[in-house]
């Protein structure tokens, strides 16, 4: 593990390491064991304003860097994350809590956008087409945008930000971004490995803190976009708010994904990938499984569910074979009890509590595996997103219904099925009310060259993170037309 460091973090503005404006400080404690990790600054708008400046005045020489010099930065820093990978993925683990193996997966998939983006001199080609009319051609260029604002969540403090600013840089724009003060070392580490890989000062901020610095970007004049992940409340008003000021804006939110489990699925994989796909990462992601269709009377796959549910290894992330690891905060945690406390006041079957771990871990901020049976669509527990090591399992008669209750569901990020039935399959990739789904996958979380396309209020704007959709989001085009005739 890192060495634990108890000072206060420092934002980096114009590729230099400078301490915030701001006089409070938050604490960051290990999720497995409360011990202090470091201290983020609650930085100001003078800081904001510091780092939009840099990024500004940064933007005026980048956006004319031959679109290959950019790709052969990104290729570098690329390189140095790939060499240092496992150190990446114990910071994850010491700052979120999340097991080493999720850990290291997560850097995995942050690297495959840097890949993504050092495609850049393909990515940025334009078109042509010659003869439009008479003696006419016309050419399409795109373009930056310019300074582009990214506030991060804390369940993936590697992959998120790498989802965004890697391949806005490459596009030819500078950044700013505001990582989560939950898991802000990670951030840090990747500026420092960004500006090691040559990429000019200002290019790359990070401005650690809370509500000022998020007002600060959404209000900012010189901000051009907005991309953000984060809670379903906090992604409305980001939207609400730096869409009513003019910039460009992608707000991903909330999620309640539901899987259906199907009479004729393989009930050893279905509950396998139901398991990892629920309590990995202590449920706090928002393509995690937290409601489970059980289609007909299918008790051995519930029997089977729980049992597989005791077996689960529960501790610190660093510890080997284990799948449960603490939530993010003791506040956090708090919050779910209630949750747990509602599912019982509304009348659902309490199968499994997890509250029974707790006493076992008191250090950290865990919670064992929670299962609920006999859940309702209208129960609190099956609507509202809980973030947590928490399971609905509802009941439907067919098909029909279970996808029923996804259409019913305010959310549409994912959705899963188990099946073999080949009508089954294609009757819920046509119906399945949201924007990402899985045949037997536990989690179908997409790629980095395909657009992470959630639905509904999972989010806000017009196009995703990753693939076309963020080349287009970090891009404007400008068309020429010209006549060959004098």
């Amino acid at each position: 593990m890192t060495k634990t460091d108890t000072t206060v973090l420092q934002n980096f503005i114009n590729g230099v390491w400078v301490r915030s404006n701001g006089s409070q400080t938050l604490q960051v404690p290990n999720p497995a064991t409360n011990e202090l990790l470091t201290n983020v600054p609650v930085s100001s708008k003078e800081d904001v304003n510091s780092a939009v400046a840099a990024a500004k005045e940064a933007f005026m020489k980048w956006k004319k860097v031959p679109v290959p010099k950019r790709a052969r930065i990104l290729f570098k820093y690329h390189s140095l994350l790939t060499d240092n990978h496992e150190e990446l993925a114990r910071l994850i683990v010491q700052e979120n809590g999340k097991a080493y193996k999720e850990a290291y997966g997560e850097v995995q998939r942050g690297i495959e956008c840097v890949e993504f983006a050092t495609g850049a001199p393909t990515l940025m080609m334009g078109e042509t087409l010659s003869g439009i009319a008479e003696e006419i051609d016309s050419e399409m260029f795109r373009y930056p945008i310019g300074v582009v604002g990214g506030i991060t969540p804390f369940n993936f403090p590697m992959m998120v930000p790498l989802w965004m600013f890697p391949l806005a840089i490459a596009c030819g724009n500078t950044f700013v971004l505001k990582p989560s003060e939950r898991t802000p070392i990670l951030a840090n580490r990747l500026a420092e490995f960004f500006s090691k890989a040559g990429a000019p000062p200002g290019v790359l901020n990070v401005v650690h803190g809370a509500h000022d610095v998020v007002n600060g970007l959404l209000d900012h004049e010189d901000i051009a976009a907005i991309s953000f992940v984060g809670s379903q409340p906090v992604a409305k008003y980001v939207y609400g708010r730096a869409a009513g000021k003019g910039k460009r804006v992608q707000a991903l939110s909330g999620a309640k994904n539901h899987h259906i489990v199907m009479p004729d699925a393989d009930m050893d994989k279905a509950v396998q990938h139901i398991i990892s796909s629920t309590f990995g990462s202590a449920g706090q992601r928002c393509m995690a499984c937290s409601a489970v269709v059980v289609v007909g009377d299918n008790e051995r796959f519930v029997k089977l569910l729980t049992k597989k549910a005791d077996e689960l290894i529960i501790g610190n992330g660093m510890d080997d074979e284990v799948l449960l690891t603490p939530v993010i905060r003791k506040e956090h945690r708090d919050k779910v009890l209630g949750y747990i406390e509602k599912g019982i006041a509304e009348g659902a079957d309490l199968l499994r509590d997890g509250r029974s771990e707790m006493s076992e871990y008191s250090e950290g901020n865990f919670l064992g595996p929670t299962i609920f049976d006999h859940v309702t669509p209208e129960m609190t527990i099956a609507k509202e997103e809980i973030f947590a090591p928490v399971l609905s399992l509802l009941r439907a008669i067919d098909l029909d219904e279970g996808l029923e209750y996804i259409r019913k569901s305010r959310y549409g990020n994912g959705a899963t099925i188990y099946t073999n039935n080949a009508k089954a399959i294609r009757q819920f990739r046509e119906e399945a009310d949201a924007g990402m789904l899985g045949i037997n996958v536990g989690v179908p979380a997409t790629m980095a060259f395909f657009p992470f396309s959630g639905w509904k209020d999972s989010f806000y704007g017009d196009l995703h993170v990753n693939g076309k959709d963020g080349l287009n989001f970090y891009t404007r085009k400008k068309m020429i037309t010209s006549r060959f005739d004098a």
